[in-house]
Order: structure tokens, then sequence, then C-alpha cells
């Protein structure tokens, strides 16, 4: 399987994992879940697919770098300005957000892993 392939596998199942857990939830709280988990998959999508393709060349650390920084500013943002816009629970909205993001974080990990490793 390619990186690619492989990315968008493990991106798929983080996000049908956090819509599935949703339902547990109330409904007020859903919206903010699934708020945080589209935000967070729209941001994390393209970030993660840079690292992926970055791998072995001397731009990795930079597009790394970026991209944490943008995910920190996605958190940032909708802590302060998105939640309380749109009057959500900042609790289910910044904890599925972080998790989403983290979740993407160790798929980019195991992604660029497989890919590093001599065959």
């Amino acid at each position: 399987m390619t990186a690619g392939r492989r990315y968008l596998v493990g991106v798929s199942a983080v996000a049908a994992a956090a819509l599935l857990l949703s339902f547990v939830l109330t409904p007020d709280a859903r919206i903010g879940v699934w708020l945080a988990t589209g935000l967070a998959l729209l941001v994390q999508g393209p970030l993660g697919w840079r690292v992926v393709r970055a791998i072995g060349t001397e731009r990795l650390q930079l597009v790394w770098a970026v991209g944490i920084a943008a995910r920190f500013a996605l958190v940032v943002v909708c802590g302060l300005v998105v939640a309380p816009r749109l009057r959500l629970a900042l609790a289910p909205l910044l904890f599925t957000l972080v998790g989403v993001l983290m979740c993407c974080v160790v798929v980019e990990a195991v992604v660029v892993r497989a890919r590093a490793e001599p065959r």
C-alpha cells in the first residue's frame, strides 16, 4: 500500500471513530464534536499530506513545524472565537479537536515510519 493510501485510510479511521463516539453524547455536545472533527480534518488533511510528501527531503522539519503551529492556531481560534460565537459547549469541541488532531499526528508518524523503513 502506498504512503498516500495508508494516510487516507488512517485519517478516515480517525474520522469514523470520532463520529461513532459522538452518538453516545447529548445532542448539544454532538454538534461540537462534529464541527471539531470537520475542522480538524479540514486543517489536518492537507498538512499531514504535505508531511508525508516531504519525507526524505530537507524541508521535512520545516513542513512539520508549520503543521504543528497551524494545529495550535486552530485550537486557539476554536476556543476563543468559534465556540463562543456559535454558543457551543467548550469541552466537547476542544477535547474532540485536540483528540482528532493528535490521532492524525499518530497516523502521520505511522505512515512516515513505514515509508522511511528500508525494504
